[in-house]
């Protein structure tokens, strides 16, 4: 049965839709995801599932989450295929920086062509955008916490939602995806 990854947009961060990661591994039982595992607290959760339309799965948990936390985030979903191919096709790989610097934000759906010339008009940042199909690479030289990249204005320009992950993280849910792999062969 294929892995499947879903990142929930805006999940646990700061006091408004706070969901504990327990109760949502509990809720993708009851929706027959099977051996649903948590990553960190902000709603990333790794399952196996036989439904093969990412969107109405999507739509699905999205309805769940709603009726059960009383909140509507956005759900990502990938394959453990697709977070494999995201990985490998990072733009910085092979340069030496540091991983907590790279951040992959996850849309909804493909921005189109238009989104590509979209970026050229964020390039007085210093922050370095790499959009590779339904993923936006971005690099913080200083941080993000301390980036004047105007996050919503990229949504904006995209016109799709989307959620951000770190390299890090990104990474270990992909190795989390990967062993539930194994397990299944």
């Amino acid at each position: 049965m294929p892995v499947m990854i879903s990142m929930l947009r805006g999940v646990n961060v700061g006091p408004h839709n706070r969901i504990k990661m327990d109760a949502l591994r509990a809720l993708y039982e009851s929706l027959k995801l099977e051996e649903p595992r948590t990553y960190v607290q902000s709603g990333n959760v790794i399952f196996r599932t036989k439904e093969k339309d990412s969107g109405k799965l999507a739509k699905k948990i999205q309805e769940a989450i709603a009726k059960k936390f009383g909140c509507s985030p956005a759900v990502i979903l990938r394959t453990r295929s697709d977070l494999k191919k995201t990985v490998a096709s990072n733009p910085f790989a092979g340069r030496d920086l540091e991983p907590g610097k790279i951040l992959v934000t996850f849309l909804g759906g493909d921005p189109g062509r238009e989104a590509q010339a979209s970026l050229a008009t964020l390039k007085k940042y210093p922050e370095e955008l790499h959009l590779k199909g339904r993923e936006l690479y971005i690099y913080f030289p200083n941080g993000a916490g301390k980036s004047k990249l105007p996050w919503s204005q990229v949504e904006r320009l995209f016109k799709v939602t989307g959620t951000a992950r770190n390299w890090n993280s990104i990474t270990q849910m992909l190795a989390i995806a990967e062993e539930m792999e194994g397990a299944a062969r």
